[in-house]
C-alpha cells in the first residue's frame, strides 16, 4: 500500500476501531452503593434535590437518579414531555401527577411512570413537603426527540 492509499483508508480504519471500542470503565457506572448521608442536598426554588448519579451503564446509554423534596404549593417545572422514560416513587407526602390529561393524587409507596414524549407533570398541593425518587433512563431505542 502506498502513502496515498494509507491515508485514504485511515477514516475507515478509525470508524472500524470506534465500532468495536470497549466502553471506558471510568465513564460506565458499575455496581456501587450510594449512602444517603453522603449525597449533598441542594436548595432549589421549589424545595431540595439530592443527585445520586447520572451516567451510562453497561446496558443503558444513561441512568439518572435524584430525590426531590417538593415544598407545599410547588411544582419543579411546568408540565412537559421528553424522549426518555422516567419513573417517580413517592416516599412521603402527597403529590398530584398529570397523566393522560388528568391530575391524579398519590401518596407514599405510589409509582408514577412517564412514557416517552407524553405530557406529564407533578405538583404538591398539600400542606406538607413531599419526597419522591426520580429514575430516568435512556437506551438505544430512546427517540432523539
Amino acid at each position: 500500500m502506498n502513502r496515498r492509499g494509507f491515508f485514504a483508508a485511515l477514516p475507515a480504519l478509525a470508524a472500524t476501531a470506534t465500532a468495536f471500542a470497549v466502553p471506558d470503565p471510568k465513564t460506565t457506572m458499575g455496581s456501587e452503593v450510594f449512602d444517603w448521608n453522603s449525597i449533598p442536598e441542594k436548595t432549589t426554588s421549589y424545595g431540595k434535590v439530592r443527585s445520586f448519579f447520572n451516567s451510562p451503564t453497561a446496558t443503558l446509554e444513561n441512568l439518572e437518579l435524584h430525590v426531590t423534596t417538593l415544598n407545599p404549593g410547588k411544582a419543579p417545572h411546568p408540565p412537559h414531555r421528553h424522549p426518555n422514560e422516567e419513573m417517580l416513587i413517592i416516599q412521603q407526602g402527597m403529590v398530584e401527577a398529570l397523566q393522560n390529561g388528568d391530575w391524579k393524587s398519590v401518596g407514599p409507596g405510589s409509582v408514577i411512570f412517564n412514557a416517552s414524549n407524553q405530557l406529564h407533570g407533578v405538583r404538591n398541593n398539600s400542606a406538607a413537603p413531599a419526597v419522591y425518587h426520580v429514575i430516568n433512563w435512556k437506551t438505544a431505542a430512546t427517540p432523539a426527540r
